[in-house]
């Protein structure tokens, strides 16, 4: 079924605070909206209320037809205990709860009570329970998890799935799905290069109305066909039609048009204020002339004065009135920037470290035999399919894991830093204030919460435990960790996951001036673009292939 979704005056936030407003905005069949904006700005609260999980401040939401089926994929952090991958795809496709609606509507026509209005809740449960493809979903997801490489049984418990698998189980819950409208909040995070293909796929080819939200501006210039912007500092919502380069190009001329409209008007503005200024000292400085070169003739004094007055009075006003006349222009928002910065430690050996026919092999997964070397000052782009060894690489190379064969070995004064999958460079049973400082003791407590409000990190986060914090919040705590300690080795294991546009974009400039040895593990494919690199090193079935870039 095709449908449409309708936002009309949309208002989002909370009691204390409104994260944006009057957003009018229509998801066509076929419409790929993309929703960008700074960590914080409401783009996962806007696509909560798009859903219907969360009530707007103001303004409504509807589809037409009103019985359309509302996808909503938000993102998980966490895996549900106990749960299967087949519960899992059940629960994201809607059909678990299709399921529980079409059996207690079953139930109460069967009471001897049932109301008269039994049968047709019966019929709307058992349209809906048809509609998402609940009764051959099990027969259609084997082959889709066995077509994305995870070819394990439905019942595989989802927490023991690794981070790219359970990826791949959220991207089959996607592709078996039958909403009628889609909303997807961040589907990109952990997908590979083959995953993030097998999506911008699917969502190109859909016939449903998409809204996502995603980082990944790759993904972004090559699905997306219109552009939701909530910019929180100017405090303003922009829909801007075209893709998503488009927008890039449109948002940067936009903002140089606010920025000299306004440098024009307090031009102007500035130029009259001072003409008025100048005019009024004229008018004092002719009167106490005049009253100088006549001091004993009274009807003279007073006629100079008089006139002298009304004169410069009257081009006051003047001026005055055009300062009234002028069009306001507010001055834009400066937006709050991550200024970021990889503090270097003294350079280390010549060779950073080296792999000898090195070999480990984890339960079922073998890695090697490979020989690298990592050189000082050395850029390397580590790319490849989800399970098949960078972080093995990564590990062997820093000294975290310890090769079966061959050789492994570090070179002399390496200072290690970097930021992991799992953001665990802080202790995360302490609130983050203190496990920062534990991390760098060098530095006091009012320097720790200085620096960390610099990324963005607020007083209630720095006292929340490392734990507790969301995984953008993590990455920050993570950057800000590279910024204050030395390093003369940077090692990054996907490091944009997570991360807003802004701080991806200053994630770049500081790479670019790090000039320390670096090893980066990345999915993001405009990342990879971006950062200069001596090396590319393909990783697939625990062997790495090495080119040579330039």
């Amino acid at each position: 079924m095709s449908a449409d979704l309708v936002a009309k005056g949309l208002a989002g936030g909370y009691a204390h605070r409104t994260l944006f407003e009057s957003l009018d905005l229509t998801v066509a069949p076929g419409d790929v909206v993309g929703v960008v904006g700074a960590n914080g700005a409401g783009k996962s609260t806007l696509l909560r209320i798009l859903a219907g999980d969360l009530a707007p401040l103001g303004g409504s939401v509807s589809t037409v037809p009103a019985d359309a089926f509302v996808g909503w994929l938000p993102q998980e952090h966490e895996r549900v205990p106990g749960e299967t991958v087949a519960g899992y795809v059940a629960r994201r496709t809607g059909a678990a709860a299709a399921t529980a609606r079409m059996e207690d509507a079953a139930a109460a026509m069967a009471a001897d009570d049932a109301p008269a209005s039994a049968g047709d809740e019966f019929a709307h449960a058992l349209d809906h329970w048809q509609a998402t493809g609940a009764p051959d979903l099990e027969e259609r997801l084997a082959p889709v998890l066995a077509d994305l490489g995870l070819d394990l049984p439905t019942d595989t418990p989802m927490t023991a799935l690794s981070g790219g698998q359970a990826a791949r189980a959220a991207l089959a819950a996607l592709l078996i799905s039958r909403f009628d409208v889609v909303l997807l909040d961040e589907p990109t995070n952990d997908l590979d290069l083959a995953g993030l293909q097998r999506l911008e796929d699917f969502v190109g080819g859909l016939r449903a109305g998409v809204v996502l939200v995603s980082h990944d501006r790759e993904f972004l210039s090559r699905v997306v066909t219109r552009v939701v912007e909530l910019d929180l500092p100017q405090n303003a919502v922009a829909v801007y039609d075209g893709g998503y380069d488009a927008y890039l190009e449109e948002r940067a001329v936009a903002r140089r048009h606010a920025r000299e409209a306004y440098e024009e008007f307090a031009a102007t503005k500035a130029d009259l204020e001072g003409r008025a200024r100048t005019q009024r000292e004229w008018s004092s400085q002719g009167v106490r002339n005049a009253m100088r070169k006549s001091p004993d003739n009274d009807k003279i004094r007073r006629r100079a004065q008089t006139e002298s007055s009304e004169k410069q009075a009257r081009k006051v006003r003047q001026m005055e009135s055009r300062i009234a006349r002028l069009d306001e222009v507010v001055e834009p928002r400066k937006e709050w920037r991550l200024q970021f910065s990889i503090a270097s430690a003294p350079r280390s050996s010549s060779v950073v470290a080296t792999l000898d026919d090195a070999a480990v092999r984890l339960g079922d997964f073998a890695f090697g035999p490979v020989s690298v070397q990592v050189a000082a000052r050395e850029r390397i782009g580590v790319t490849g399919p989800n399970g098949a060894g960078k972080t093995t690489l990564l590990g062997l190379l820093t000294g975290r894991l310890a090769p079966d064969t061959g050789r492994a070995s570090l070179g002399a004064s390496v200072a290690l830093g970097g930021i992991d999958q799992a953001r665990t460079g802080l202790a995360d049973d302490r609130p983050l204030a203190d496990a920062f400082e534990a991390a760098v003791p060098e530095m006091t407590s009012a320097e720790v919460r200085t620096l960390l409000a610099k990324f963005g990190l607020r007083a209630d986060q720095v006292a929340s435990l490392v734990g507790r914090l969301s995984p953008g919040e993590r990455t920050r705590a993570a950057m800000a960790l590279l910024q204050a300690r030395g390093v003369n080795v940077l090692v990054l294991d996907e490091p944009t996951n997570h991360l807003d546009l802004p701080a991806i974009e200053q994630l770049e400039e500081a790479l670019e001036a790090y000039d320390g040895a670096l090893l980066l593990v990345t999915h993001d494919r405009r990342l990879l673009d971006t950062v200069r690199l001596d090396q590319r090193w393909h990783v697939e079935d625990g062997r790495v292939t090495v080119t040579h870039v330039g």
